[in-house]
């Protein structure tokens, strides 16, 4: 048994956009009139304008743009910020996609187990989340390397299982997100970097400390951002300040995955 839903976004608590009209908004792209676009969906010409002044109504910017008179009752094209909304939509409808997918292996409708269900809400106490692209993966018998590239253009290495790979359907090119925690991260000076993988420059943005710890927040470029706890000991020691450059390191086995 398959779950199924369909995707709706509101604006100002109505419907904005629904699987229907995106069809109508694609169809426009295509053809370039209302007319022609509405028998395609299919749906009556009335309907279709219907549908487009709701949606320019609703939006902060117009979607459709709508020349009078002409063949086939006018020219109709989609605006700049229409043809954006069509390619939001078409990333939240894939996540869409994918949340009932996992719902489904999740849960046995038939007997009634739906205890693991609560694990798609689940929340990590992780501090370190950052997105990133699969750039390759390595595959062995038991674990794979997943080689990942930053926002930044600054890479990192997590090793997981093979099967954790197959389980979460990780490929090629697929934003994911690198999860470690902050006690996992190490810090050095810029002078001491090795060439050893995972090791990222960024700028110390900020640093609070306390009697036994300090937490290093470290810009490491593209408005991402890593967090360092580390020994009170081990801070003084480094002389650490913000504004200055450093090199935090993760280790491979220590970076969990998450899409």
């Amino acid at each position: 048994m398959e779950l199924s839903s369909k995707l709706t976004l509101e604006m100002l608590g109505k419907p904005f956009l629904l699987e229907k009209r995106i069809e109508l908004l694609h169809a426009i792209v295509e053809h370039g009139s209302i007319s022609k676009a509405a028998k395609a969906v299919p749906m009556s010409y009335k309907s279709a304008w219907e549908a487009v002044d709701t949606m320019n109504n609703l939006s902060p910017k117009p979607i459709v743009y709508r020349e009078i008179g002409g063949r086939d009752g006018g020219g109709t094209t989609i605006t700049t910020y229409g043809l954006k909304l069509l390619e939001n939509y078409a990333l939240l409808k894939e996540e869409h996609t994918r949340f009932l997918s996992r719902l489904s292996e999740l849960m046995d409708i038939q007997s009634g187990a739906f205890n693991t269900i609560g694990r798609l809400s689940m929340q990590i106490s992780a501090r370190n989340q950052i997105q990133a692209k699969v750039i390759s993966i390595e595959s062995k018998e038991i674990n794979s390397k997943i080689h990942l590239s930053l926002k930044s253009g600054q890479t990192l290495m997590a090793v997981i299982t093979k099967e954790a790979v197959e389980n979460l359907h990780i490929e090629k090119g697929q934003t994911i997100v690198a999860i470690f925690k902050s006690n996992a991260v190490l810090l050095s000076n810029l002078k001491n970097k090795e060439s050893g993988e995972n090791s990222i420059v960024g700028v110390v943005d900020k640093i609070d400390v306390d009697i036994k710890n300090a937490k290093v927040l470290v810009d490491i470029g593209s408005h991402n951002k890593i967090v360092s706890v580390i020994p009170k000991y081990m801070f003084d020691k480094m002389s650490i300040k913000e504004g200055n450059s450093i090199v935090v390191t993760v280790k491979s086995n220590d970076i969990m995955l998450g899409k």
